[in-house]
């Protein structure tokens, strides 16, 4: 049976940690937004419609399902955190690579999307990729009853919800019920499993009755590889040959070899 596409992202990920050696790369919020990207990029015309990877730490997971997806070559992909490349660390936008927004500094994804939604309004949508961790900023707010106010339906933003952050679990950082502050700022709110591609499909799907959508994806850091899992120790890694031979073994038994 060959591996699962869910897991030939994953891999790609693995791989392309292992490469970068020493230098390390964001391992755990990438295998975290695996199924989110794409879920997006099956639903994605791209005549039209854009991502924003507002979670910019989470751009190895990006280029994965790119690569898999037919979107970047073999040699564009490999060449990740390679100096003079255009698929570094932090999304970089570039007319050669397919990206329309450099992220980084969080909380900067949504204000950006909101002005493209607004001059797409009736001819494309926008996704937009955030953490929860990144909410802690208070620019997503400002942007979230700017969209209201603007009617954005066809912007839509997609939380990793993973319950953790750089510093440690979001609960302990700053603690809010997102669902709820998604909803009294009059956004439609809908809640899945974001490690379903077929659930979250579904979500993006789901008319918006003329606002803007969120879409609150339950995640989990690290997933797939089980010593990753709810570990921050993997938020930014290098990674060892025998770690990798030991995910990979993991990625196999549970995705297909």
């Amino acid at each position: 049976m060959d591996m699962s596409l869910e897991g030939r992202i994953r891999k790609d990920i693995l791989d392309a940690a292992k490469m970068v050696g020493p230098v390390g790369a964001h391992i755990g919020p990438s295998l975290s937004l695996v199924e989110i990207v794409a879920a997006i990029y099956k639903e994605f015309n791209p005549k039209c419609d854009s991502i924003i990877l507002s979670k910019g730490h989470g751009a190895l997971g990006l280029y994965a399902v790119m690569h898999q997806f037919g979107i970047i070559t073999d040699e564009q992909f490999v060449s990740f955190e390679q100096n003079g490349g255009e698929f570094p660390g932090q999304p970089s936008r570039s007319p050669n690579n397919q990206i329309v927004y450099s992220s980084g500094s969080l909380g900067m994804g949504l204000p950006y999307a909101i002005g493209l939604a607004e001059a797409k309004k009736q001819k494309g949508k926008v996704y937009v990729v955030t953490g929860d961790g990144e909410l802690n900023e208070g620019s997503n707010w400002e942007g979230a009853m700017l969209a209201r106010q603007l009617n954005l339906d066809n912007l839509t933003v997609i939380v990793d919800h993973n319950g953790m952050q750089s510093d440690g679990k979001c609960e302990n950082i700053l603690n809010v019920n997102i669902h709820e502050v998604w909803k009294a700022f009059g956004w439609k709110t809908v809640q899945c499993d974001g490690h379903s591609i077929e659930q979250l499909q579904c979500m993006l799907k789901d008319k918006t009755d003329g606002r803007p959508k969120v879409v609150i994806a339950d995640t989990i850091k690290g997933k797939g590889i089980s010593f990753m899992e709810g570990n921050n120790d993997w938020h930014h890694c290098s990674l060892s040959e025998e770690k990798y031979n030991l995910a990979v073994a993991e990625l196999e038994e549970t995705y297909g070899l």
